[in-house]
């Protein structure tokens, strides 16, 4: 009898699966004994360690996504997003993206043996006055490159506008959260606009304001305290304002309130204070635990369930090195659970013993902008292009395909002898702008 899977999620751990199984179980699928679907509303994978790369001009957006269909042959790819799961019954509801004007939406109800849960997270946003008007997230290659775009689109304005109020604002930008993607993306987009300095005659780099505004009283602390301090005086030494014990109170109008009583203009407000499990979690039957993670076991299968199996962002997953905790919700778990997860998706269709995920804390990595960066590895502490260099290779090694590996390594070796272009291309947001006005003019 034939079994089918069903993947929610194409991120890291969706992907990583379907490819598992489709090595390991071949002559099943060519058989037919084995179906697999993976419903992402995305046709690709991000790897998102490299989109601060990716932002900052580093690294071509393209290369840091891999698609889906195109790893993935003989996996049925349905773009749509799942709105319910009803595992009692063995069926998702799906509505199908960008299903034409018609409304309602297509939705379509697929039916499985077998769940991998793996939607990962969204944004943690707050209730904050102008956030949704003014913000932009930083998990998605959209994201990446709009930033980019809009930071150089800021250095236009700021060097062709005569006034003085306009140039400050256009110059401040402001990121909220203190934790891998903040610090990351903060510190490239620097480092590109300090560059992109040089071919604007009318603007110096020391009148841009960077400001970083973190909640608590450390940032980076998957690095530790001393690096976490070390990486705040560098950044400091750079002349990006750090704010510690600080929060966002207001930004409406492009007018950002601080909890410390400052107030001031910015043309660009990035919120990446944190993330949360998917909402789709609460429309399943699947077992959540008190802050809307699936209740996972050491082997990924969701909690009392045989037939389904959980990894990444949305899971509470044991961490067996540490009893009573849970598995961060970071890159690094999920490349790692996503191996293991896959194995074991594969051994419980073959009736086979599963395997518990461990995995000791090995230490982290993170990018300050071209040859800086800071990392503790085993607890050895390492810093500037030592530690980039390592950011570097470990997330080279973790990119899924040689194709990608191959395209990103040739960014970085061209790089070497060319300089990054600094040319923003933000009408790429508004593509119908330009035929809009034309159809104005008649």
């Amino acid at each position: 009898m034939s079994k089918h899977v069903l993947i929610v999620g194409g991120g890291y751990v969706g992907m990583y699966t379907a490819l598992q199984l489709r090595r390991k179980m071949r002559r099943q699928l060519r058989s037919g004994e084995l179906s697999i679907t993976l419903v992402d509303p995305q046709s690709y994978m991000t790897y998102q360690p490299f989109l601060p790369e990716a932002a900052a001009g580093n690294l071509e957006p393209r290369h840091v996504v891999v698609s889906l269909r195109r790893v993935l042959p003989g996996v049925k790819i349905l773009n749509g997003r799942v709105t319910q799961v009803d595992h009692a019954k063995g069926q998702a509801t799906v509505q199908v993206v960008e299903s034409g004007d018609a409304e309602p939406k297509e939705t379509r109800t697929v039916s499985y043996d077998l769940l991998v849960f793996c939607p990962g997270s969204i944004s943690r946003t707050l209730p904050i006055p102008g956030l949704a008007e003014n913000g932009i997230g930083f998990k998605t290659v959209a994201e990446a490159i709009f930033l980019r775009n809009h930071v150089l689109r800021q250095l236009d304005i700021a060097a062709s506008t005569t006034n003085q109020e306009a140039r400050r604002q256009a110059l401040t930008f402001v990121f909220v959260g203190g934790g891998y993607a903040g610090v990351e993306a903060l510190a490239e987009l620097e480092d590109m606009a300090r560059d992109a300095c040089e071919y604007y005659p009318d603007l110096e780099a020391s009148e841009m304001r960077w400001v970083l505004v973190e909640a608590s009283d450390r940032i980076l602390p998957e690095v530790g305290v001393d690096m976490g301090q070390w990486t705040v005086e560098a950044l400091r030494g750079r002349g990006i304002d750090v704010r510690l014990k600080t929060m966002l109170k207001s930004a409406e109008d492009r007018d950002i309130v601080l909890s410390d009583g400052e107030e001031f203009p910015a043309g660009t407000l990035v919120w990446t204070a944190g993330v949360k499990p998917n909402p789709l979690v609460k429309k399943t039957d699947l077992p959540l635990d008190d802050k809307d993670r699936v209740k996972a076991t050491a082997e990924l299968t969701v909690q009392g369930l045989g037939n389904a199996f959980t990894a990444g962002d949305i899971a509470a997953v044991p961490d067996l090195t540490k009893p009573g905790e849970f598995c961060a919700p970071n890159a690094q778990h999920a490349v790692r659970q996503a191996k293991v997860l896959g194995g074991n998706v594969v051994a419980a269709l073959r009736g086979q013993e599963l395997k518990a995920y461990k995995h000791a804390y090995a230490g982290s990595v993170a990018s300050l902008g071209l040859h800086k960066g800071v990392a503790q590895i085993y607890g050895v502490k390492l810093r500037g292009i030592v530690a980039w260099f390592m950011h570097r290779t470990y997330h080279l090694s973790r990119l899924p395909t040689l194709n990608r590996k191959a395209r990103v390594t040739a960014d970085w070796t061209l790089a070497l002898f060319f300089k990054r272009e600094v040319v923003s291309l933000g009408t790429l947001q508004r593509p119908r702008e330009e035929f809009e006005q034309a159809t104005k003019r008649y």
